[in-house]
């Protein structure tokens, strides 16, 4: 499967077949909350937020590969990423693209 975050694959002709998307929803864990509300104060990078964000960016794109596998797809183009707050100390991660077939 390849995915791009174009609207073309060099070399390739393209049929849309649709939407495709996955998403994830990732709560904070208590114990990193805390450890990270400390390093709030000397500040730097929050690195167990950014490795929880990652995974979830990870996960957001497999389940989007998934459903484009379905649909019997070669590649995901368009691809972009959204993410949002859902709740206190939950944010829901979205990747999403166009699926296409190779003419």
């Amino acid at each position: 499967m390849i995915l791009v975050n174009t609207d073309y694959i060099t070399g390739k002709e393209l049929e849309m077949i649709g939407l495709v998307k996955g998403s994830t929803i990732q709560s904070k864990n208590i114990g990193r909350d805390i450890t990270q509300g400390f390093k709030t104060l000397v500040g730097g990078e929050l690195t167990a937020y950014t490795e929880m964000m990652n995974s979830a960016r990870a996960l957001a794109t497999k389940r989007m590969v998934e459903e484009a596998e379905k649909l019997h797809a070669d590649a995901v183009i368009n691809i972009r990423y959204a993410s949002a707050a859902v709740m206190q100390g939950a944010a829901e991660v979205m990747a999403y693209g166009t699926a296409v077939k190779f003419k």
